[in-house]
């Protein structure tokens, strides 16, 4: 045997080796990418203009272009919480979603209203917590592959998790604070009914996109 022959297993060998020192620090690198977009995710407010057909459509009231538009507000965290997942897969993610939701409650003001020990009696925090389940959930769809069907499921599955949670917790933190009827059901308009359709359409789009972001991750270290 040359010495060049000699040299080629310890080529790879020391390749093999890099690749795996190199994989767990990307790893940790989009963790905290992914949780820092959580919290970025917290504070941008998408305004989406579609095309409706309006109730009174047939009445005697004349109708212009606006009462065709429909204009909705929402804060895309839950689309945010699909990425993660689909971008770092069901334990990673629920590392990432964790140290998000521990920065809000022990360091950074980083929930939509505010932070700290207290934000666990706001009723939105039902929706936060519910977060880890949903990412456990979308990410064991996901793990048999991004197929078009299993997107489809998984972010279902993800968004609905969120939101039933969340509305059991609100009822829940609603019932300790004695709050009435009118809020709960105001709550419940706004918070999950209005954005449930919303929140799967850009959870579908944040997953396919999670999907590409993937390859082309995993092109780069290959």
């Amino acid at each position: 045997m040359t010495d060049d022959e000699a040299m080629v297993p310890r080529i790879k060998r020391v390749s093999k080796e890099k690749k795996k020192l190199k994989i767990p620090v990307l790893n940790i690198l989009l963790v905290l990418f992914c949780s820092f977009l959580l919290m970025v995710s917290t504070f941008v407010q998408l305004n989406i203009t579609h095309f409706i057909i309006p109730f009174d459509i047939f009445s005697n009231h004349a109708l212009t272009k606006k009462d065709f538009l429909y204009t909705f507000s929402i804060i895309p965290q839950i689309p945010a919480v699909m990425f993660v997942v689909g971008l770092l897969g069901r334990r990673l993610g629920i590392t990432s979603v964790i140290i998000y939701i521990l920065t809000g409650l022990f360091l950074l003001p980083v929930f939509a209203l505010g932070g700290g020990v207290r934000y666990i009696l706001e009723p939105g925090f039902g929706y936060i917590a519910a977060y880890i389940p949903a990412v456990f959930f979308a990410g064991s769809i996901l793990k048999s592959g991004f197929s078009i069907k299993n997107i489809l499921k998984a972010a279902l599955i993800g968004v609905l998790t969120i939101h039933f949670i969340g509305i059991i917790y609100m009822l829940f933190i609603s019932a300790i604070k004695h709050e009435g009827w009118g809020f709960i059901k105001g709550w419940m308009l706004s918070q999950s009914l209005l954005k449930l359709a919303y929140d799967y359409v850009l959870s579908l789009i944040a997953l396919f996109a999670a999907k590409y972001v993937n390859k082309y991750i995993k092109y780069l270290i290959s």
